[in-house]
């Protein structure tokens, strides 16, 4: 009787702990970002919170999941220091409706399976090593709105699938080594050479380069699967000549293009009709991937005086932000547009990094950010910190970054002719020399370019992003995190050592003079192609004519004005840093070439320069 008993005993403990075992499994999704994390060579131990005794993922690092399935939404770890490859495993989170891996170090292909993830709308993979091509399989994805492939090592053609994806509005396939004719199918026909530039071998519409194939030669054959060597070769099968082919050719070429235009149009009024009516189907898409976490709650720290708006307003409203109130992203974060019910329009900056203490540092040096207060300089007006993000929030720029207005806008309303770049010059000059001489202590920008200076209604400059370099980005990874994003504008002392100081910040600026006068961005491809920026471009050329460097819209300029403003920016760009003047310098010499009673009756009085 006794040993019937224990043998009972022995069966219920063996349930028990089956029982156990069975309920505290993880979730298929947490098995799957285990396989995904196998992939991964986390050298700082970012995953170290991912472990396989959890229930469900939900609580892991990066990860926020759905409510109250617990199924995987987002897997959000830029900056993170990630190497290794994406493992197809992920395609087993068909839930997922963000993936964020960008300024990583991750090589391999892109896994075709993402195409399993149909809920997909934002995927991020910028400034990686991914090589290979794009899967035509993310033609798939229809509800994907934003894709960034930019910095990578991809090649081949851009899939014509991409053009399939009808609600994308934001697509980013810059400085990678893509070739052939860029496709015009679909919503592909909408982006400009914002969304190509830095692919060399690239042709059509969109890059303004004309096709071999459209003058009667091949076009760029697409590379294969691999990277090309020169023991691969490709047969193009010859033309037949004749004139009645060239004219059923050509009448065929005719019809096609008609039929495409006609789908664009048709497209392009479809897609206006849907937005006009988004939101009146199913629920909208939360991009702030709330998250229920008990013990962090909300907080809102105003600058500037109080909002006129309650706390509760604002956080519902950021809350309510998603893909498509997406403005554009930044070195250190995503930027939305967020309009409160009075039509007032606020800049909202996520922040993708999230190093060590982050929390404790922002909160701290914050304060001091906010208080800081100049015409050209972007006011901070509040800090947010939600359970699943942290919030900046600026006041709104309407007519955007110096880098979109000069190199993407049609700037049909308010061209940028000379007086308007020289305003623009002398304010962004004023605001840096504020940060350097009248801040105490000092501020070195770190990151100063033509997309962190920010155009109002008037043209007025607007520093932004100052004083974030240091609080969001460690000391031993700095160069290499801003780097991709910024090359062209960093000094070359800042690029050897990684010690940014007043003086680089100079020498940033000495590029945007550049900038200003050329209207080329300092990785324009006539410099890449010989392996300069912008600046070692200027410096290899000499005896060239002034109207081979003025860009054609400053409209009529006196040569001595141009020669004055390069004279500084040459001050400026001096490879020995001990050689360029300071910002207080800078700021006096350009008043005196701008503002000097010799050449007032140059400029506009409705600049307010």
């Amino acid at each position: 009787m006794a040993g019937r008993s224990s043998g009972l005993f022995i069966l219920l403990v063996l349930a028990v702990g089956l029982v156990v075992h069975f309920t505290s499994a993880l979730s298929p999704d947490g098995t799957a970002l285990l396989e995904l994390k196998a992939g991964f060579n986390d050298t700082r131990r970012m995953l170290r919170s991912w472990r396989a005794k959890d229930p469900n993922p939900c609580g892991w690092v990066g990860i926020a999941c759905h409510f109250p399935d617990l199924r995987v939404r987002s897997i959000n770890l830029p900056y993170a220091q990630l190497s290794g490859v994406i493992s197809p495993s992920i395609g087993k989170l068909e839930r997922l409706h963000r993936i964020a891996l960008h300024h990583n170090s991750l090589h391999g292909p892109i896994p075709a399976e993402i195409k399993n993830c149909k809920e997909l709308r934002a995927l991020y993979l910028k400034a990686n090593y991914l090589q290979g091509s794009i899967p035509p399989e993310l033609g798939e994805l229809k509800h994907l709105t934003i894709l960034d492939l930019s910095s990578n090592l991809l090649w081949g053609i851009i899939p014509p699938s991409i053009g399939q994806l009808t609600q994308l509005h934001f697509l980013n396939l810059s400085t990678n080594f893509f070739s052939g004719e860029i496709p015009s199918v679909g919503v592909l026909g909408k982006f400009r050479n914002s969304s190509f530039v830095g692919n060399l071998d690239l042709c059509g519409l969109p890059v303004q380069k004309i096709c071999r194939s459209t003058l009667g030669f091949p076009a760029v054959l697409p590379r294969s699967g691999s990277l090309p060597s020169s023991e691969s070769s490709s047969v193009i099968a010859p033309m037949t000549p004749g004139r009645p082919s060239h004219f059923v050719n050509g009448i065929i070429l005719g019809a096609m293009s008609t039929t495409g235009l006609v789908l664009v149009l048709l497209l392009g009024f479809l897609w206006l009709c849907l937005l006009s009516r988004k939101g009146k189907f199913g629920q909208r898409y939360v991009k702030m991937d709330k998250q229920a976490v008990p013990d962090v709650g909300n907080k809102l720290i105003t600058f500037h005086g109080e909002l006129p708006y309650s706390s509760e307003e604002i956080i519902k409203k950021l809350e309510l932000l998603d893909e498509e109130d997406l403005v554009g992203s930044g070195g250190f974060g995503t930027v939305y547009k967020m309009v409160m019910d009075d039509f007032y329009a606020f800049a909202i900056k996520r922040i993708d990094r999230n190093p060590d203490g982050l929390d404790d540092a922002l909160e701290r040096e914050l304060p001091t950010l906010g208080s800081i207060k100049h015409i050209n300089l972007v006011n901070l007006r509040a800090y947010c910190r939600l359970p699943s993000a942290k919030l900046l929030i600026y006041d709104f720029m309407a007519l955007g970054s110096l880098d979109h207005y000069l190199h993407e806008q049609g700037q049909e309303e308010q061209p940028l002719n000379w007086n308007a770049r020289m305003k623009i010059a002398l304010g962004s000059a004023r605001g840096l020399a504020y940060l350097h001489h009248d801040c105490s202590p000092a501020i070195v920008h770190r990151d100063f370019k033509s997309s962190n200076v920010l155009l109002d209604q008037s043209l007025e400059p607007h520093i932004s992003d100052f004083g974030l370099a240091k609080l969001l980005v460690d000391d031993d990874s700095h160069v290499t995190t801003v780097v991709a994003g910024t090359f062209g504008y960093l000094a070359p002392e800042y690029l050897h050592n990684g010690r940014a100081t007043e003086k680089s910040d100079v020498y940033s600026f000495g590029v945007l003079l550049l900038e200003l006068v050329t209207g080329m961005r300092p990785t324009d491809s006539t410099f890449l192609r010989k392996g300069l920026n912008i600046v070692g471009w200027m410096n290899t050329l000499s005896d060239v004519k002034l109207e081979d460097i003025l860009d054609v819209r400053c409209g009529d300029v006196e040569a001595e004005a141009v020669e004055a403003i390069l004279d500084i920016a040459t001050m400026c760009t001096e490879a020995d840093p001990d050689e360029r003047p300071t910002m207080s310098r800078v700021l006096q010499m350009l008043e005196e070439e701008i503002m000097s009673p010799c050449l007032s009756h140059f400029y506009e009085p409705h600049l307010d320069i």
